[in-house]
């Protein structure tokens, strides 16, 4: 602990490629959730704890700008940073590096806590809280 940012690795699948042999522009989002999950799980936080206690995180703004073609095998470096502590939304930049250091793109996502039950927006956990505001920024 003690950062706001995450590093995650992923290896492309060749299912995710197009018939140009580079990731299609679709399997990027998954590759942000999987930052996103992991940056979560080095606080402790699970997105199934979450949901079990009735709060979810929508994505509700996704942007990605694509600097250079990942390959299928390509060894993929997720950088994942929190931008500040969140309130009833948690916003996220990204940057996904190939083994030699390029950037291959660059992403935000916002994501909404909202309320299960009542399908309403909440604020952010009090536990999720307590852990990120020991966060140097």
């Amino acid at each position: 602990m003690g950062k706001r940012f995450a590093e995650s690795k992923v290896r492309v699948r060749y299912g995710e490629t197009d018939q140009m042999g580079v990731v299609y522009h679709g399997n990027y989002p998954q590759f942000l959730e999987i930052g996103r999950v992991e940056w979560l799980r080095q606080f402790g936080v699970s997105y199934r704890d979450m949901e079990e206690s009735g709060v979810m995180l929508p994505v509700i703004s996704l942007t990605i700008s694509y600097k250079k073609s990942a390959r299928y095998d390509d060894l993929l470096t997720i950088k994942t940073t929190l931008k500040k502590i969140p309130s009833i939304k948690i916003e996220f930049d990204y940057e996904i590096f190939a083994e030699n250091g390029d950037v291959i793109a660059e992403a935000n996502t916002v994501l909404a806590f909202m309320d299960m039950k009542k399908n309403r927006p909440v604020k952010c956990p009090d536990y999720i809280l307590e852990k990120l505001e020991a966060l140097p920024y």
